[in-house]
């Protein structure tokens, strides 16, 4: 009887069962309906059926999320592929079934939750929300709850389930993406995000249990269970501690005239930023007054991603230029990326790329560890990473060094785990980077870290500082000594997915069946590697050194003049994404010439392989 009442609107439209002609249709809008305890998405899909908007409950109702780079990712609002109160319950009791399947010990371990400053009041969807009814879901279950008691960076999730051995951990956002999105970010007792066979097991217990279970909704249970605790303080004063490691000139930071800015871009990073400035003896940098604060609108930016340049550094370009600060520090919203801009000469600011900065990063952990090492230290038990769409920068850099350079597949996910692997073995991992401004240097946190990396690019800064040369300078002096390395990332959308299918399938039946391009345009090709079918003409078998992706498309190929162009789809967005870099030797000096043929070859690639014509 209570379970029709609930059924029972304001009009007959919405009376079960629903008949839009389409069973599956009309099964989930009932699950919806009677499982959705959140008022506000709970009427927007009674909205959709009162106004007969069939397609538009399709869309949101008859598919879910899957895991995509970066962990489930959407927009807020109603729908089972959206994120929204009932669909991060559902996945919690997906996760609770797989990790209690896992591990015997989990009631001991426990659960780390965080979450960013993100939210939609259409929705009454917040992370902060969303992350106590993630708590809710496993307390209700007697497993103990770190639950932080407000916003942190991302990367102090993975940090807080190696420090305090927990199963598992979650961290609810969406790190750069535009507002109206949020995010459900796992990560496993190693303290990297989760990979394959993982996400597949987890999306199928999923779908086991997606009718919330008896204590799941109530999330005042974060509030009066004595299973939730609150590991803030704890965690922040170890990472902070950890952070030490990696500073190696805290005399030469205290006293140096550099001035810095530093935006949060309305999301978690303030506090925490000024805090690891203090661990590596500096003033604390400047904030951007506008930005500071956590603003789930983003208010003063059109779109809160720091890489997209000086248009969206605005803020904190023209207050450098006030407070004569020459570098400014942006880290994103959830603060596990960093973008940086220096002020040069003639009065331009130079925005680093993520390829640029990781190569000054490159650079500098090694000179730090020559300097620092034990007399035992052995360069050949040194390692680098990178994944394998950003810059070859590091390779150079190792083959000339030698120590050890190793890329992954796309998503920091895959850097995680193999320094986690590297580590065991016995190995040191001075620095890792994904081009799209992910930094970790040391291996404190096994995700990317824009904290940690904001305070060791001060200290470079002030280091170089003192010899009179500015980050631009070092960065052509890396260049001259292990050669030039030029890249361009761009992307185009593409909202059809059979249109990206098409455009790969053509590259792998080129002028023939099951071949490959051997020019383009007038280019030759060296090699092709694609990842998708785990073919490699490189290797001696054929077969790709990195692990097969099937889900989801990414071609590299290597050209007889030194460039290296990779396609793929994006993990995250509707976006084909080109990576392309000229890799010359040292010798080869003539930046003029190298950018032509980049420019060259990036044309020739859209035109002859992604005809966007």
């Amino acid at each position: 009887m209570a379970e029709n009442a609930e059924g029972d609107l304001n009009s007959n439209v919405l009376h079960a069962p629903y008949h839009t002609g389409d069973p599956q249709l009309d099964t989930a809008i009932g699950q919806w309906l009677r499982w959705d305890k959140n008022p506000k998405t709970k009427e927007q899909i009674e909205n959709l059926l009162r106004n007969g908007m069939n397609k538009e409950l399709r869309d949101r109702l008859c598919c879910r999320m899957t895991f995509g780079t970066a962990g489930l990712r959407s927009a807020m609002g109603a729908g089972f592929c959206y994120i929204n109160d009932l669909t991060v319950i559902q996945s919690t009791q997906g996760m609770y079934k797989y990790l209690e399947r896992c591990f015997s010990d989990f009631k001991q371990r426990g659960f780390v939750v965080g979450y960013d400053t993100r939210g939609q009041v259409t929705s009454s969807c917040s992370s902060q929300r969303l992350a106590k009814l993630t708590a809710a879901v496993l307390l209700a279950k007697d497993i103990p709850v770190y639950l932080f008691s407000r916003y942190v960076p991302t990367p102090f999730v993975p940090y807080a389930v190696q420090e305090l051995k927990a199963v598992a951990g979650v961290m609810i956002t969406a790190s750069h993406n535009r507002k109206e999105d949020n995010g459900y970010k796992v990560y496993w007792e190693n303290g990297a995000q989760i990979t394959s066979p993982h996400d597949k097991e987890i999306l199928k217990c999923i779908e086991e249990c997606v009718e919330p279970w008896n204590g799941s909704w109530n999330d005042n249970l974060v509030n009066t269970s004595p299973l939730k605790r609150d590991p803030l303080q704890d965690i922040c004063r170890r990472y902070m501690e950890d952070l030490q490691k990696i500073c190696f000139h805290r005399e030469l930071n205290s006293k140096t005239t550099l001035k810095f800015v530093h935006t949060s871009f309305h999301g978690v990073g303030h506090d925490y930023v000024q805090l690891a400035f203090q661990v590596f003896g500096f003033k604390p940098p400047i904030p951007v007054p506008e930005q500071k604060d956590p603003d789930p609108d983003f208010s003063t930016v059109k779109c809160p991603n720091p890489e997209e340049g000086e248009s969206v550094l605005e803020l904190s370009l023209r207050l450098a230029e006030k407070e004569s600060a020459r570098i400014v520090l942006a880290t994103d919203p959830d603060a596990d990326r960093l973008a940086v801009a220096e002020l040069q000469e003639n009065g331009d600011w130079k925005v680093f790329t993520g390829n640029e900065l990781a190569a000054l990063f490159g650079w500098w952990m090694f000179d730090c560890w020559k300097k620092n090492k034990s007399k035992n230290a052995d360069v050949k038990d040194v390692y680098m990473l990178a994944t394998t769409v950003s810059s070859k920068i590091l390779k150079a850099i190792a083959l000339k060094e030698g120590f050890h350079f190793e890329e992954t597949l796309p998503g920091f996910k895959w850097i995680g785990s193999r320094i986690k692997d590297l580590l065991e073995d016995g190995k040191e991992v001075l620095f890792s980077f994904e081009e799209s401004i992910g930094f970790l240097c040391g291996t404190s946190v096994l995700d990317k870290d824009g904290v940690s990396a904001a305070a060791v690019v001060a200290e470079m800064a002030s280091y170089l500082e003192t010899m009179d040369i500015t980050l631009k300078q070092q960065l052509i002096k890396v260049y001259e000594k292990y050669g030039y390395h030029i890249s361009k990332t761009s992307y185009f959308l593409c909202y059809d997915p059979t249109t990206i299918k098409s455009i790969f399938e053509r590259l792998r039946n080129f002028d023939s069946p099951k071949e490959y391009p051997k020019f383009c345009g007038t280019f030759p090709i060296l090699h092709v590697r694609d990842v998708t079918t785990g073919y490699d003409s490189s290797q001696p078998n054929k077969k790709s050194v990195l692990p097969m992706s099937k889900n989801s498309q990414m071609i590299t190929f290597t050209f007889q003049n030194g460039c290296v162009a990779t396609l793929r789809t994006s993990g995250t967005e509707p976006k084909i994404k080109y990576y392309t870099e000229m890799c010359a030797s040292p010798e080869q000096s003539d930046t003029a010439l190298l950018e032509e043929e980049l420019k060259k070859l990036i044309d020739a690639l859209i035109e002859h392989f992604l005809e966007p014509t």
